[in-house]
């Protein structure tokens, strides 16, 4: 008995906490979050040529998992030399009605379309309305988003994680 009892001793001496020297410190992050979310631009016009629609590839350069969200802004100008960005959908209204930019995606594309009410006049569409479009797309761990506060409709909040 005695013996048992001192190896148990003996083991529980082993097993007791040691400190160490503590490690090399991380990356730096952002609250003690660690992530990267990506980000590309396409330049596109959105004419009755190709049914007001337009589809990307999502780059093969970026890491896309099924859980990412994928997010669509449209630049809508400049204030004071800044760009200004609007998250989709995004309705616009005019004189002859309304329509809205939006997308849709899937796993390898991004389909960036303008949808119309039903009674919109399209001889009202101004070019500016229609050519030389330009979006960003932002890809962002869906982990990340779910567990923060970030504000996906404020765009400078979300590029603030984008790499």
């Amino acid at each position: 008995m005695k013996k048992l009892f001192a190896l148990l001793m003996f083991t529980s001496l082993l097993f007791t906490a040691c400190e160490g020297d503590q490690g090399p410190p991380g990356p730096p992050g952002q609250d003690g979050v660690y992530f990267v979310g990506q980000s590309f631009e396409r330049t596109m016009d959105l004419t009755s040529a190709n049914n007001y629609q337009t589809t990307v590839e999502i780059p093969l350069s970026i890491d896309l998992y099924e859980s990412d969200m994928v997010l669509v802004y449209r630049l809508i100008g400049q204030v004071d030399g800044y760009d200004v960005w609007k998250l989709l959908p995004e309705t616009i209204y005019t004189s002859s009605g309304e329509f809205q930019y939006n997308f849709e995606h899937n796993f390898d594309y991004v389909t960036i379309f303008m949808d119309f009410s039903a009674t919109f006049n399209f001889n009202e569409l101004l070019p500016s309305d229609t050519l030389d479009q330009i979006f960003r797309i932002v890809i962002l761990p869906v982990d990340f988003v779910n567990s923060s506060n970030i504000d996906v409709t404020n765009y400078d909040e979300v590029m603030e994680f984008v790499q």
